[in-house]
């Protein structure tokens, strides 16, 4: 497996054949990028950090987001070089630490390991459905990034709403509503990728692997309320 670098000067991307090789090598790092998520999440069920930030959620908030902020932010600065690859490997190892959490409270179900597979196939059927309408949409839809953003700035208020006020109807809307808006995101950046919007691979890398974090957390969160617990 090898990357080419990310050139400064791919603005004007406009072939075919250079879109595909961009949705090419997104797809070849994002599957890269799934090692460290990997080796990240159970490193930190074997920790058990996931216990340790349930005790303190309101630092584990804090440091959710300032890592994955901090990282991101050192991905996209990196990106038109290889050192934005060691930030987005680094990037990912963060998240799959950030995944304990969720995995470790799933695996305390009596049918959790089932429950996990059956969100990693949901995760799957749905990135399958978002890229098959991302090809068969032949404009850009730059526009709909904006309605995007503003639906993920809600989400984003709610759920830090949501830790202070522990309303289950809440936190069940908040779920769907992360479920739906990065399913919408996938499509979207997917499409950016397939219609020329978007030529660095790296940056586009990052955003699809986002959406489908949020879309596999989104979904195990929805099949563990129906969980029974050993």
């Amino acid at each position: 497996m090898s990357f080419d670098l990310p050139s400064a000067n791919t603005g004007n991307l406009s072939t075919a054949v250079q879109r595909n090789q961009v949705l090419r090598q997104t797809y070849m790092l994002l599957a890269a990028s799934m090692i460290p998520t990997v080796i990240g999440a159970a490193l930190g069920v074997y920790m058990g950090l996931g216990q340790l930030m349930r005790g303190s959620p309101f630092i584990g908030m804090a440091i959710f987001f300032a890592g994955a902020f901090g990282l991101m932010y050192m991905v996209q600065k990196n990106s038109h070089s290889s050192a934005g690859i060691g930030w987005l490997m680094g990037f990912t190892f963060f998240m799959g630490l950030m995944l304990s959490q969720i995995l470790s409270r799933t695996l305390g179900f009596k049918n959790g390991p089932e429950m996990i597979m059956l969100a990693f196939g949901g995760t799957a059927a749905i990135f399958a459905a978002m890229a098959t309408v991302a090809g068969m949409i032949k404009r850009d839809l730059s526009g709909f990034g904006k309605f995007l953003m503003i639906g993920a700035v809600v989400l984003m208020v709610a759920s830090i709403g949501g830790v202070f006020l522990q309303i289950p109807a809440l936190s069940l809307t908040i779920i769907v509503g992360v479920l739906i808006l990065f399913s919408a995101y996938l499509m979207y950046d997917l499409n950016q990728i397939m219609q020329g919007g978007e030529t660095n691979y790296i940056n586009a890398t990052l955003s699809v692997y986002m959406d489908i974090y949020n879309i596999f957390t989104s979904l195990l969160s929805l099949i563990g309320i129906g969980g029974s617990r050993e």
